[in-house]
């Protein structure tokens, strides 16, 4: 008798098959510009036939992440992006039925991986202020609770935990035996990371990827960081060569770049200022302290905006329904100062308030 399993086909997945390349892509948190092109250049001048023709070789690489983190290759998984990564841990570290909590809205595949492998996934929603109070997540681990997933700085809403406010949370998980997942995928937008806990405690694990501020999605690249025993099992849930040489030179080339990466950094940083500086001159609410994206409150209609910024400017990004206090939002990945000047430009001319229109035209006629 053929089987399908029930959990798969009752899972509800949206793929995004849309051409993407000429537009100014500013709707799933990558960098706009990308590396620069001599960087580009001088890595891929370094690649060799054996390189495509050869299975990767991840002992080297993984050295010099370990250096770069200040431990050793015990500690680290390198994953095909941290997506994987985070798919292990749930598989590994949870039972079938078994009590995950997560902060809602983000990331979407923490809830995606929960109902794949049938667990039971607890939402801990946001306040009307977009705020996360931790008491509501400590409520929720439950002496049945096999893991807590956080997210520093959280995607979609930009918050982040304080040392105390993680350190009370990492209390109660050691008592009730709860092993903990923080996500730091936006961690170079935003430095403070709780990296040393995963390296010096057990039953914490960090994800992060080179997706982001690296300008690696193509590559798919990402690692989990943890105690050893821990990494162990999610080794063991990996594909063989499960990354690509290409990641592999790329990524070893960017961490002995710190110039390269304080160069991204800085053009964020310059971007960023930009934009919310436009923001409020121009009178808009926002919101998102961290993290390379930001939710605007428009003066019309959301969906209209990001509709015409695909038609008429080519501009991707996205809306987003019921944002606590601030309604029907947009949210926009930031990069450098000349990208966010292109889309505050389009804003400013396609977010013009419908109701002024037939006083404006009134005054051209008098005129």
């Amino acid at each position: 008798m053929y089987y399908v399993d029930k959990k798969i086909e009752d899972l509800h997945r949206i793929f995004d098959q849309n051409e993407r390349k000429d537009y100014l892509r500013l709707d799933l948190n990558e960098n706009p510009g990308g590396l620069p092109q001599e960087f580009i250049n001088s890595v891929l001048a370094g690649i060799t036939p054996q390189d495509l023709s050869q299975y990767p070789e991840t002992l080297h690489f993984s050295e010099v992440l370990a250096r770069y983190l200040d431990t050793d290759i015990s500690h680290i998984c390198l994953v095909n992006g941290s997506a994987e990564g985070i798919r292990y841990i749930i598989q590994a570290f949870t039972s079938e039925g078994g009590r995950i909590v997560g902060v809602v809205p983000s990331y979407f595949m923490f809830q995606i991986y929960s109902q794949m492998y049938g667990r039971n996934f607890v939402k801990v929603p946001y306040e009307e202020d977009l705020s996360m109070n931790i008491e509501k997540i400590i409520e929720e681990m439950t002496d049945d609770t096999q893991l807590l997933i956080l997210l520093n700085p959280n995607n979609p809403m930009g918050n982040v935990y304080s040392d105390n406010e993680f350190e009370k949370i990492l209390s109660v998980a050691r008592q009730k035996q709860i092993t903990i997942l923080v996500d730091e995928a936006y961690h170079y937008f935003y430095p403070k990371t709780f990296m040393k806990y995963a390296l010096e405690g057990d039953h914490i694990f960090i994800t992060r990827t080179f997706s982001k501020l690296f300008s690696l999605a193509g590559c798919r690249l990402g690692y989990v960081a943890g105690w050893p025993e821990g990494v162990k099992m999610v080794q063991k849930l990996c594909t063989p060569h499960n990354t690509n040489a290409f990641a592999l030179r790329f990524a070893e080339a960017l961490l002995e770049s710190p110039d390269m990466i304080e160069k991204l950094i800085a053009g964020f940083k310059e971007g960023r200022a930009f934009l919310i500086d436009e923001l409020d001159k121009n009178g808009y609410i926002h919101k998102g302290e961290a993290g390379n994206f930001i939710f605007i409150k428009p003066k019309t209609d959301a969906q209209r905006i990001v509709d015409q910024m695909k038609r008429e400017k080519r501009i991707l990004i996205k809306s987003y329904p019921n944002v606590g206090e601030l309604g029907d939002c947009l949210r926009v990945s930031i990069g450098e100062k000349q990208y966010m000047n292109q889309f505050m430009k389009a804003l400013i001319e396609l977010d013009a308030s419908k109701t002024l229109l037939p006083r404006y035209y009134q005054m051209r006629c008098r005129d």
